[in-house]
């Protein structure tokens, strides 16, 4: 069975105090009744402190990033290595803004997986379409070709390490708004792609929405059939936004 999970991706936002602040208020906030999997992804300095300051909870802190060399030569570069040292195990590969402003390919986020699994570690692994994308009706398409080109190549086995994280770029941001039946539409085309490749594995791979969600649209979109969960933004940098979002998972 799948699971249910609420990532929040604080991007490169909060200083060491402000992270420890949001995450206390979080450990305070967030509901002990809730079946599912809090995950939050400060920014690398401040990974270290908040693996500490969690360790008693039920949330969990991944990194934003990773490299997929072990080591060497690559100034301002993390290793998995790096990451599992201070007790990161989950890591967000392949986030759109990482796809846009530093232009990494599935190639390159193909080796990345590779490199997370060789450290048996939990990946967010994101893909989705641009607003050009989508007027062209070249969404399926696209969608498709990331997670054939970034993830395909795993083994059966790895799949319990995978997350997949939809996020439509041409939703965020732009002014245009996807509704829950097209976040519903997506999920079910991305949970049968998987399923053309890996059978009943499409099962049990969650797939979270990353698409602008809001305390006032979570639960609609949460009770679609083949959306998990979220991978959110800007809302997880309010604790009161996130906690609500949280429940809309009930």
């Amino acid at each position: 069975m799948r699971k249910k999970i609420v990532a929040g991706n604080w991007k490169m936002n909060k200083n060491a105090e402000e992270t420890e602040d949001l995450i206390n208020e979080l450990i305070e906030k967030l509901p002990d009744d809730i079946e599912a999997e809090i995950i939050i992804a400060p920014t690398f300095v401040n990974l270290a402190s908040a693996v500490d300051h969690v360790e008693f909870t039920n949330i969990t802190i991944a990194a934003q990033n990773m490299h997929n060399a072990e080591n060497g030569a690559f100034t301002g570069e993390i290793s998995a290595d790096m990451l599992q040292s201070i007790g990161v195990e989950t890591v967000i590969l392949g986030h759109s803004e990482r796809r846009a402003y530093f232009h990494e390919t599935d190639s390159q986020l193909a080796f990345k997986v590779d490199t997370a699994i060789k450290h048996n570690m939990k990946v967010i692994f994101c893909f989705g379409e641009e607003l050009k994308d989508r007027q062209d009706k070249q969404h399926f398409n696209v969608v498709e070709n990331q997670l054939r080109d970034g993830l395909f190549h795993i083994n059966n086995e790895a799949w319990e390490n995978i997350i997949l994280a939809y996020e439509p770029v041409w939703a965020i941001g732009t002014g245009e708004t996807a509704t829950p039946d097209q976040a519903q539409e997506m999920h079910e085309f991305i949970r049968e792609t998987v399923r053309t490749r890996f059978g009943t594995i499409a099962d049990d791979v969650s797939i979270l929405y990353g698409g602008s969600v809001k305390p006032d649209n979570a639960k609609e979109i949460f009770g679609k059939p083949d959306v998990d969960g979220g991978l959110i933004g800007g809302a997880a940098l309010k604790a009161d936004d996130f906690v609500a979002i949280v429940n809309g998972l009930k």
